[in-house]
């Protein structure tokens, strides 16, 4: 397998982590470069640090760029292949950038957590790459059928999410989970972290609802004061005025300092509940089970062989993200928060749902491909099919809607004066129409 130069381009937290996690997967063979485009998301220094932790990139490794500049780095580089670990209306922004000049590099991108169920605008947004690094065969399935209706030929690629750490080894049973580490063949015993938090992965987007947090909060005390010398970790991904991939509007920390969120969750908190940041794998080293409503941290816990349980108690849907676990065995309600009740997969369900085992992953090949067959003769970038009215207003809006006060371009401001407008109108238009569509349903 031939070597290569792959720079990746990135945005938010979760973004980094993902795409320095997947180039630190990457033969020896292969340089790798990574730079954060400026944008109001990008991660502050702490949670730059959080994110590279075990990757081969060092903080002091990686620059800030704004999107103006990315065009020159990417001449002054020459990669064979860009990977834009970016979110979908950023990578629609910088392809042009990355692609629009003369024999310009293979351009990959992905997704840092669960894609279940696939959307068309994932696609759309994407449809100008040559590689979509998916983490499934659900997920392949799902996203070549959207693929395929929007006529969009953009090649797929099966990848093991490359912070779920299976590819050294294979899932424990639980049996094998509950005996103490054997000693190394040549060393003294390695000294490992007590296993007994229970952790919660925090999400931003859900559950979005305040009152919903809340609840959220009053299993977790329940947790805690049942088992007062084990602690109860809410772990989140920010700080305060550290942006995140998605909008956060009810920050748990801030929740449980509320004196009004405290008196309805009956006064003191016990003092074994605690809010911490920082990598969820070291979290986890020290976790006995793991609690979400929809967080890709089950599938690091599943890894690990650490016990899980996905929250059912504000439903099952597209929105909350949680249809993939369908069938996995891994929901629960308050009950089961409140008494630690986590357990373990359903086989079943693992080898389609992210846990097909290394011996599947075929996007570095495909990767390979495509860069063997730009060396022979250049790579024509696909046309944009997809959400083209409005022309160059319309191109001046998205970037100026990602890149917010780093749009330094003039079209930028202009753009948004007549786009927020129209765009507003026609989400009113959308809004009507479905109501209507509903009321003509009715009997």
């Amino acid at each position: 397998m031939t070597g290569g130069t792959l720079l990746v381009v990135a945005d938010t937290d979760s973004y980094v982590k993902w795409g320095a996690a997947l180039a630190s997967q990457l033969p020896d063979e292969w340089e790798a470069r990574l730079v954060v485009v400026a944008t109001p998301a990008q991660p502050s220094a702490r949670q730059l640090r959080v994110a590279l932790a075990g990757t081969r990139f060092a903080p002091a490794d990686v620059a800030v760029v704004e999107l103006d500049a990315l065009g020159d780095l990417v001449d002054g580089l020459r990669p064979d292949a860009v990977l834009l670990a970016l979110r979908g209306p950023l990578v629609r922004v910088v392809v042009p950038v990355v692609g629009e000049r003369a024999g310009r590099p293979v351009i990959a991108t992905g997704f840092p957590g669960l894609t279940i169920p696939a959307a068309r605008k994932a696609v759309i947004y994407r449809e100008r790459t040559d590689l979509i690094v998916l983490h499934s065969r659900r997920e392949v399935r799902e996203f070549r059928a959207i693929a395929d209706e929007l006529g969009v030929p953009v090649g797929l690629g099966l990848a093991t999410l490359p912070f779920l750490r299976v590819a050294a080894r294979e899932l424990e049973p639980a049996a094998a989970r509950s005996r103490p580490p054997a000693p190394a063949p040549n060393g003294p015993e390695r000294i490992r972290p007590e296993r007994t938090d229970l952790v919660f992965a925090a999400q931003a987007k859900v559950p979005s609802e305040r009152d919903d947090r809340v609840r959220l909060l009053g299993w977790l005390a329940d947790a805690a004061r049942r088992r007062p010398n084990r602690r109860v970790v809410v772990k989140v991904r920010a700080r305060a005025g550290e942006a995140q991939t998605h909008a956060e509007s009810w920050d748990y920390a801030d929740l449980l300092a509320d004196p009004t969120v405290r008196a309805q969750l009956g006064g003191s908190m016990p003092p074994n509940l605690v809010v911490e940041d920082g990598p969820m794998a070291e979290h986890l080293a020290r976790a006995s089970a793991l609690v979400t409503v929809s967080s890709t941290a089950v599938l690091e816990a599943i890894a690990e062989g650490v016990p899980a349980l996905v929250v059912d108690e504000f439903g099952v849907g597209p929105r909350l993200i949680n249809t993939v676990f369908v069938g996995s065995g891994l929901f629960g309600g308050a009950d089961d928060v409140a008494a630690g009740a986590a357990r373990d997969p359903d086989p079943a369900w693992l080898d389609d749902n992210y846990f097909h085992g290394p011996a599947a992953d075929d996007w570095l090949a495909r990767l390979v491909e495509l860069v063997e067959r730009r060396r022979v003769e250049p790579l024509p970038l696909p046309p944009r099919r997809h959400n083209r009215v409005g022309g160059a207003v319309r191109r001046a809006y998205e970037r100026r809607r990602m890149l917010g006060p780093h749009d330094r371009s003039p079209g930028g401001a202009a753009a948004m004066v007549v786009a927020l407008p129209v765009r507003w109108v026609v989400r009113r238009m959308h809004r009507v129409r479905a109501a209507l569509a509903t009321l003509s349903a009715r009997p």
